[in-house]
Parts: structure tokens; C-alpha cells; sequence
């Protein structure tokens, strides 16, 4: 249906060639089947195949149904909260909050996978930077290599620490920017984020918009990467000027609430920026999160279920309500079954969303509240809400109310995509009480900096890294 990753083959020899296997960073990448990284960097087209190798492990399985790629990741994120629940099967010990030891498979995988991706970052910027390419293009791909190192190390820092405004100085992943046989020690939270944002400003300044697909990263990519790096900072005039670019700054053009009901399926969507690629020849079948979870009405888990307190929040002809019983049979409101979404459509070539344009103006509207700007942040805000709800009235919020009524509005445009709800409650170090019909209730909810925001490090990079020992654990 949709042609996205040209010369795969040769895509699938680089990254065999460039990266280390899935449970050793650390790897050296060999050259293999005699093709060597001479090769692939000597043309643009080599590189773009490379490239296209590495996105491709944004949505196969990496090693299980619920460790398989990014949306692994988000989709883990989503049911710790208390607006989506999850049955009894896959993600059911995140849906708990009780995934996060050293020998769990969230805890590796979340580790493993995006070390594995940072290895792959390293892997094209030094081959680039090192080959004789034209120094525009050069330019231009290396600036990929940072984007998405400076995604994966975000993604490992919110897996693994206290948010940023808790400790700088907190042990958090070790970096690595280059190939290396060996361990280096635990950075610190300050130094992450230095690096995240040298890495996306770089990325942003080398980048431009074109690209092979919405897949793909660009510079409005890169920018929405950074607004979402500043928006935890709290580096909101940062946020602002990033998420504005991001999406263009023109909401009208980018909304369009008709395809809202379409299944969220399809990345061509002109509110999708950024859409992991999926196609029926090479489906990830199962582990194809939230699409496999959330979808009753085909074969497939009937996972994810709706938490009947965060239905009422949404108005009878808000497009975004896509909410049914699930079943006739099921009478209780306080069954935990009672309420389902349609929102995500089952196929084997469906589309994942990263991020999508409404995200992107409700951090400008956050942002422009944060500087005292709330005219344009309320503004902002309503030409969502009209967009969705064509009874929407604007709000006479003002202060803490007008800020409040942003975060949901968050909730409500991006339920089970990618985890807004634990990622608001993190960065703005609040708690998560669990009400309505959940059927883990109080045991899961979650304090204001709760331990259970973050992972410990596995015990696999503990007895593989020399700098690392069990002690990096206590009191985590």
C-alpha cells in the first residue's frame, strides 16, 4: 500500500554490519557478507539504506510481544496511568506498576533497546562524518545520527531517572558517543540533557524538511523533539519557539477532525509529523501496540479498556470520543470491561504515530502560558478544542485553572499514543491516583517522584560493565 523503505536488502546488511547485538551495547559492529562500512558511506544512497535499516527497528519485535520497539515504550507508559487500563495479558505488571527490578524484562528491554539504537546513532554519525560524501550531505545525515541519539537518550533518561527537575546530579545512564569494547561509569541527569539538547540543536541546524517519508526524521521533527526535551527542562521559551516550528505555526492547517475517526492507522494523516511505517509484508502482526491492544472489533487482544471517569470528560460531539460498551452483557460501570475504544484501527499494516501535530501546539500553548502570555495560550488552546468539538465554548479559566484545563485537553487529543499522561505527571512531579473503575486501584497509584517513575538498571549491564555494581540500585 504504502512503498517505504527502499533497497531493504542492502539496509538489513548495514545494520547487521554496524550494530552490536541486541543484549551487548558494547558490541564492535563487524563488517559481515564482505560489505563494508566503506561502502555503505561511500554514497548518499548507502547511507539512506542504512538509515532505513535503523527505523525499521522502531517497530519490530526486539525481543517479546511487549518488548518490540518504540511503541513498546509508549505503550508501557499509557497503562501506568489511570485514564487507560489494561486486562489480564501483556503489559499487565507495568498496568500494575510493579515492572521495574533489575532482572524484569521492562527493565531490559527498555535498556537494551535504546542502547542498541544509540549504537546504531554513533554507527551512522561517525561513518558519515568520517566518509568523503559531499559536505552538504554530510551535513545533512549526520544530523540524523544526532536526532536520534538525542531521542533514545531521552527516551533512556525519563526510563531510568527522576525527572529533571528532581537532581541534576542523579546517576543516570552512561553516554557513549562513539563506538566502544567498553563500559563507561553512570553520567548524571545534568549531563544527559546536555547532551540531548547539543545533540537536537545540531540535529536541527543540519536537517531540512525534506525527506524518503513521514517515517523519517526532518527538521520539523528534530524541532518537535526538542520541545518536548524543553517542555520537561521547563526551558519554555525554548518549548515555544521549537514546538511553533514543528508544526508550522498555523493550527487551522495542520487539524483535521475528520480523519480523527479514520483508525490511526495511516501516517499520511496530515496531522501525523513523525509515523513508524508498517506494511502487511512486513507486519509485526501482535506486538503492533496500541493498535493490537485497543482494538475490540477484529482479532486481536482486547486489552486496553477506558476508564469510565475519564469518558465523562468528553462532550457527546467531540470527535475524540470514540468510546462503546463492550458488551450489552456488561451492565456495571464499575466493571473494569465496561468501557472500549475505537480509536485505533487493527490491521497488519497500521501505521504507529510518534508524534502528531496537536501535541506540538499544546506545548506552544503550555509554553506561552508559562511566560505570562495567557491570552495566546488560551487562544491556542480553544482553536483545538473548536476543531475537535464543534460545540466547544471557550473557557473563562484563568491562572492555575487555564493550565489545568491544557493538561487535559493533553489527556483527551493523545490517550494510549504515548504515554501523556505518565509523562505529564513525571515532568510536573505529581502523582497519579487511580479512580474510577480500574481494576488495580489504589495498590498502583503513584506519589509525587514515587521510585516507580523509573527503572533500576538491569543486572545485565551490572555484570557486564566494569564501572557499574549493584550498589547503583539503592535506594532506586
Amino acid at each position: 500500500m504504502k512503498n517505504r523503505f527502499s533497497k531493504i536488502i542492502i539496509a538489513f546488511i548495514a545494520v547487521g554490519m554496524m550494530a552490536g547485538c541486541s543484549e551487548e551495547f558494547l558490541d564492535e559492529p563487524k563488517p559481515t557478507d564482505g560489505v563494508t562500512s566503506e561502502v555503505v558511506f561511500t554514497s548518499r544512497e548507502g547511507v539512506e539504506a542504512f538509515i532505513s535499516g535503523i527505523m525499521r527497528r522502531f517497530r519490530g519485535q526486539f525481543t517479546n510481544v511487549d518488548s518490540a520497539g518504540v511503541n513498546s515504550l509508549f505503550y508501557a507508559r499509557t497503562v501506568k496511568g489511570t485514564d487507560i487500563m489494561n486486562s489480564p495479558t501483556w503489559f499487565t505488571f507495568d498496568y500494575a506498576n510493579d515492572n521495574r527490578e533489575p532482572t524484569y524484562r521492562r527493565t531490559t528491554f527498555s535498556w537494551n533497546y535504546c542502547f542498541y539504537m544509540v549504537n546504531q546513532a554513533n554507527a551512522l554519525i561517525k561513518g558519515v562524518e568520517g566518509s568523503s560524501l559531499p559536505a552538504s550531505d554530510k551535513k545533512e545525515l549526520a544530523a540524523y545520527g544526532y536526532a536520534l541519539r538525542g531521542f533514545f537518550y531521552h527516551q533512556l533518561v525519563m526510563e531510568f531517572c527522576p525527572t529533571y527537575s528532581f537532581d541534576l546530579n542523579y546517576p543516570a545512564p552512561p553516554i557513549y558517543t562513539d563506538l566502544s569494547t567498553e563500559g563507561k561509569p553512570m553520567s548524571t541527569v545534568k549531563d544527559v540533557y546536555a547532551l540531548i539538547v547539543s545533540d537536537l540543536t545540531t540535529a536541527v541546524a543540519g536537517l531540512t524538511e525534506s525527506r524518503l517519508g513521514k517515517s523519517y526524521i526532518n527538521k520539523s521533527v528534530a524541532n518537535a523533539l526538542l520541545a518536548q526535551v524543553y517542555q520537561v527542562m521547563g526551558n519554555w521559551a525554548g518549548a515555544d519557539i521549537a514546538a511553533k516550528a514543528a508544526y508550522g505555526g498555523n493550527p487551522t492547517a495542520v487539524l483535521s477532525a475528520s480523519t480523527y475517526r479514520s483508525g490511526f492507522n495511516d501516517y499520511n494523516n496530515i496531522e501525523w509529523l513523525w509515523g513508524s511505517a508498517q506494511s502487511a509484508d512486513q507486519s509485526n502482526y501482535y506486538w503492533g501496540w496500541p493498535h493490537a491492544g485497543t482494538d475490540h472489533l477484529t482479532t486481536s487482544y482486547s486489552a486496553t479498556y477506558i476508564n469510565t471517569e475519564f469518558v465523562k470528560l468528553f462532550s457527546a460531539t467531540d470527535v475524540r470520543a470514540i468510546f462503546q460498551r463492550k458488551s450489552a452483557s456488561i451492565s456495571n460501570t464499575s466493571d473494569y470491561r465496561y468501557w472500549i475504544t475505537n480509536k485505533f484501527k487493527f490491521t497488519f499494516d497500521a501505521d504507529h504515530p510518534i508524534i502528531r501535530t496537536p501535541e506540538m501546539i499544546l506545548i506552544e500553548a503550555e509554553a506561552k502560558y508559562r511566560l505570562g502570555n495567557s491570552t495566546d495560550a488560551h487562544n491556542l488552546l480553544y482553536t483545538l478544542q473548536k476543531n475537535r468539538d464543534v460545540n466547544a465554548v471557550k473557557s473563562t479559566n484563568t491562572g492555575n485553572a487555564l493550565l489545568e484545563e491544557i493538561l487535559v485537553e493533553r489527556r483527551k487529543e493523545l490517550y494510549a499514543e504515548i504515554g501523556v499522561e505518565w509523562f505529564d505527571a513525571k515532568r510536573l512531579r505529581r502523582g497519579i491516583t487511580r479512580t474510577g473503575n480500574h481494576r488495580i486501584g489504589s495498590a498502583a497509584n503513584l506519589t509525587a517522584d514515587d521510585k516507580k517513575f523509573f527503572l533500576k538498571i538491569p543486572i545485565s549491564e551490572i555484570d557486564a560493565n566494569d564501572f557499574i555494581d549493584e550498589s547503583v540500585n539503592d535506594n532506586r
